[in-house]
């Protein structure tokens, strides 16, 4: 049985009248990071190849039978999203290595960030299922299911 990870409320290390503002009420002179909690530092997503076969999608499946992982398309890319914070991330939701750290990090800025953001795909997969519900929907053309025949009705009793 897979454990869930349940994250306790995040609160960033400074706020705006006790709440977390939007990217345009933090002050020019602040750091947005300063009333942020990491998102960008507790996953990380990989480009992947647009699956195009049965071997593909069976590959798709495989990633998402394990835990903290989902799949999602972006601007009509697809990516292997894994939900894990860096083992870097302090408590106050700051870098631990920031001067030595690596250089996607370096680069990475607050400009486009999704400070404030809620993300939403043009498709997200979280299971296995929904990969295998997905590829017959849109691949089955000759009638043939991939998944297992539904089990006969129970017998009614008297």
């Amino acid at each position: 049985m897979a454990s869930t990870i349940i994250d306790p409320i995040l609160t960033p290390a400074k706020t705006i009248d006790g709440k977390t503002p939007k990217r345009q009420d933090v002050p020019k002179s602040e750091s947005l990071c300063d009333y942020c909690t990491a998102k960008c530092c507790r996953y990380f997503a990989l480009p992947i190849e647009e699956p195009t076969t049965d071997q593909d999608f069976d590959f798709m499946r495989w990633y998402l039978l394990h835990d903290r992982a989902s799949v999602f398309v972006e601007d009509e890319v697809w990516y292997l999203l894994v939900h894990t914070a860096c083992k870097h991330l302090q408590s106050d939701h700051r870098c631990g290595i920031y001067y030595t750290r690596p250089q996607i990090c370096r680069s990475y800025s607050t400009e486009n960030c999704e400070f404030d953001e809620d993300a939403v795909y043009e498709m997200y997969f979280e299971t296995a299922e929904q990969v295998a519900e997905y590829s017959e929907a849109r691949f089955c053309s000759d009638g043939e299911s991939i998944r297992s025949p539904e089990p006969p009705l129970l017998p009614l009793l008297n």
